[in-house]
């Protein structure tokens, strides 16, 4: 069963969603989708381009060559879209409507901002995750600062 992890109150999910990615696919050495509306990608991969060198995180979009997709360790797929996703192991989800599929996954990052829409999509679903039986871990990076 997919284990999810909700990270909530992040005041600024880009600079999140950065961390995360360093952390999970280059300290780690996991493969990540990332989800979201088209507005979202477009910011992420602006933010992932502009961190520091030393702290690269190789990335690219959904529409890339297969060979290339199956390579990078970060991929940045839309929330709705007809093809499924190369990897299988986290799906990071940037945007407010439920991961298409995100069962198939190994792992899912459900990112809450603190916006009062966010939080009441966000709480929508959890509900969908907690009626379905997964167990929940629960993350307040507001808590951090």
């Amino acid at each position: 069963m997919t284990e999810i992890d909700v990270h909530y109150n992040a005041a600024d999910k880009l600079h999140h969603a950065c961390r995360l990615l360093r952390k999970a696919a280059v300290a780690a050495g996991a493969r990540v989708v990332v989800v979201g509306d088209a507005a979202q990608l477009d910011a992420l991969d602006a933010a992932l381009w502009g961190i520091a060198p030393a702290e690269f995180v190789p990335h690219c979009r959904h529409d890339v060559p297969g060979w290339m997709l199956a390579r990078t360790p970060v991929v940045m797929w839309p929330a709705r879209h007809d093809a499924s996703p190369p990897h299988r192991e986290i799906i990071v989800n940037l945007g407010v409507e439920l991961p298409d599929g995100f069962e198939r996954f190994e792992r899912l990052i459900d990112l809450v901002g603190e916006d009062e829409d966010e939080r009441r999509a966000g709480r929508l679903r959890w509900r969908h995750y907690a009626d379905r039986g997964y167990a929940i871990t629960r993350h307040d990076v507001g808590a951090r600062r």
